[in-house]
């Protein structure tokens, strides 16, 4: 049974927890973690943002006569959402015109609260349409499951580029399972994923050293790279860090990011069930520990 959120923990002292998620992301999770009784530490190892290039490369889409070729939008982050609701905040008139086919709008569990009643209506003046598709779990591949068959229509994926650090196969794998389910996905790098550089370990490290740490979260595969590129700057990597703190839990945001972690080395012995929201693995971590 998964404990509500403002239940008090068992625990007397607070574990302290480090969560390497992207600014965008972190308040909503330290929030999350701080009202389960743990003390977090945030050490993003990523920097999400839009760029002009970025916006420049989206905006193309965002007019009638673009979008026309286009059955679908599929989301794969919070984070394409804002950006391309920043994309077409500018313009004169909404990018999907009134008439035509049924337009769906594909988003993954919490995410997909942002395609609100003010997102469609600055998107399309006719509500009924645009179609919003939520899969019932909150994974690309479920997001491609829930599209079903594309009969060979096109359908616009707003994804990150990758800088300093190899892209993930999360989003090459989308792609490919979009084409093997018949649609044309057309791949726009609508923002940046960037490391956050060098010292961007370095809490974990000073933790690590005193042995401080109980638990690090990881939300994508690319924020467990970016912890390890940084850990090597300093002379370490994963096991040293381990070694340091032997009952250390490495969590998971879902199985996605756990397959990318196990795949880069750092073996995760928690992953959240319930993966939609963060609520998933913290409640995961609250368990774990009132366990002990």
């Amino acid at each position: 049974m998964i404990m509500a959120m403002h239940e008090p923990p068992a625990y007397t002292t607070r574990p302290m927890v480090a969560f390497t998620t992207p600014p965008n992301y972190a308040a909503r999770l330290s929030n999350l973690l701080s009202l389960k009784g743990f003390d977090p530490i945030w050490c993003p190892t990523l920097i999400v943002q839009t760029t002009p290039s970025t916006i420049s490369a989206l905006k193309p889409y965002l007019y009638p006569q673009s979008l026309h070729n286009f059955s679908a939008i599929a989301f794969t982050s919070r984070t394409s959402i804002t950006t391309l609701s920043q994309a077409i905040a500018g313009l004169e008139e909404p990018p999907l015109s009134p008439s035509g086919e049924v337009f769906t709008i594909a988003a993954l569990g919490k995410d997909s609260e942002l395609i609100n009643h003010r997102f469609v209506a600055k998107f399309c003046s006719n509500f009924s349409r645009v179609r919003i598709l939520v899969p019932p779990k909150a994974t690309p591949s479920d997001l491609v499951k829930t599209l079903g068959d594309g009969g060979g229509r096109r359908v616009l994926c707003p994804v990150p580029v990758v800088a300093g650090l190899e892209e993930p196969p999360v989003v090459p794998n989308f792609l490919r399972e979009l084409e093997s389910n018949s649609w044309v996905p057309v791949r726009v790098n609508a923002y940046e994923t960037r490391w956050a550089g060098k010292e961007c370990a370095k809490q974990v490290v000073e933790r690590s050293e005193r042995g401080e740490l109980d638990a690090v979260v990881f939300t994508s595969t690319a924020e467990v790279e970016g912890l390890l590129k940084s850990l090597k700057e300093f002379g370490l990597d994963w096991t040293t860090v381990k070694k340091r703190c032997p009952g250390m839990v490495a969590a998971a945001h879902g199985p996605v990011t756990a397959a990318g972690a196990e795949r880069l080395g750092v073996k995760v012995e928690l992953v959240s069930a319930k993966f939609d929201s963060f609520e998933g693995v913290v409640n995961s971590l609250y368990l774990k520990f009132n366990s002990k």
